[in-house]
């Protein structure tokens, strides 16, 4: 029986994509068979915690407690630089690197000291798209033989068929940050003339002082459960994601597996998976404001076609090829 050592701190931190692939990947490994999962976990929520996690949990703690283990998987590039089992880092961007500031003072000088190190010690490497896999050859020069490509996935509740929010909306999902550009969609939201349609905005405080603007039928609303964003996916006439900067996108995929159309910024990932998605330059206002209207005058085909689309992606196979990881790096 294969064991692994599993690192579930971010769950502490965020309920966004990483915390999605995180519940989803482990829900898939714990129905694997001939392999069993130990979570390690720094729990502390609170911001000031977060150096402390990165240092005494990540190069010292944690390496300790998976010191038994055939395998120890970091499921987010915070993740030991020495490690006495093989161990295996998911990558899901290279933001940190390639757009610094974007991030607070901490992430980026932890993230240019101790990722290098992070990405020599790992046996493995998991990038969750094709271009994150380029990235991690170009700026951390990870040798390819080492990085193994699989991408995100989607499943329930985010389904077509369910409840659906009530209203005449736009749907935004993402944390309050810099590069999730939020300043441009409601531009281009507003440029868009949409007859009273109101743009809700879910997702976490981040930082960096990024509000949602209070006027201009724009509504924050702040972190909610999965069921409840699943209904807002399924009643948004269309959802908009114009990140500047992405791994993957997985707020795109889970509105075309709810048969929404998506306004998605033109990124390299997107192109790997999205069906049923008009893309715009994200730092263009007036090219958002016409994908809105595209994707509104198109929602029935384009939902139909992102909702198939998305049927490929199901988290059964992303933990299948996982464990096909750790059995190579068990040997």
């Amino acid at each position: 029986m294969l064991e692994v050592a599993f690192d579930t701190s971010p769950l502490a931190q965020t309920r966004a994509g990483t915390a999605r692939y995180i519940r989803g990947l482990l829900g898939g490994l714990e129905r694997a068979q001939e392999l069993t999962v130990e979570r390690h976990a720094f729990a502390v929520r609170a911001r000031a915690a977060v150096p402390v996690r990165d240092i005494a949990w990540y190069l010292g703690a944690l390496p300790l407690l998976a010191r038994n283990a055939d395998v120890l998987h970091c499921p987010t590039f915070r993740a030991p630089v020495r490690s006495r089992v093989p161990l295996v880092v998911t990558f899901h961007d290279l933001a940190v690197l390639r757009h610094p500031v974007t991030f607070n003072t901490w992430t980026r000088t932890y993230s240019r000291t101790v990722l290098p190190r992070v990405a020599a010690a790992a046996a493995r490497v998991i990038a969750v798209s094709e271009f994150t896999a380029g990235e991690l050859v170009d700026v951390l020069a990870v040798p390819e033989t080492k990085i193994r490509v699989i991408p995100n996935a989607v499943g329930p509740p985010f389904t077509a068929t369910g409840d659906a929010a009530e209203g005449d909306y736009v749907l935004a999902v993402s944390t309050l940050e810099p590069r999730k550009n939020l300043g441009s969609l409601v531009e281009g939201f507003q440029r868009a003339g949409l007859n009273g349609c109101e743009l809700r905005v879910v997702g976490a405080r981040g930082w960096g002082g990024v509000e949602p603007a209070a006027s201009g039928g724009v509504r924050w609303l702040g972190e909610v459960s999965d069921e409840e964003l699943a209904r807002l996916y399924r009643g948004a006439r269309c959802a908009a994601y114009v990140s500047l900067y992405e791994g993957f996108g997985l707020p795109v995929l889970e509105a075309m597996a709810c048969g929404t159309p998506v306004v998605s910024a033109d990124l390299p990932p997107i192109h790997e998976f999205a069906r049923g998605v008009v893309t715009v330059d994200p730092r263009d206002a007036d090219a958002i404001a016409a994908g809105l209207c595209e994707a509104l005058a198109r929602r029935e085909e384009l939902g139909r076609e992102g909702r198939r689309a998305a049927a490929a992606y199901d988290w059964g196979r992303v933990a299948r090829e996982t464990s096909d990881v750790y059995r190579e790096v068990a040997g």
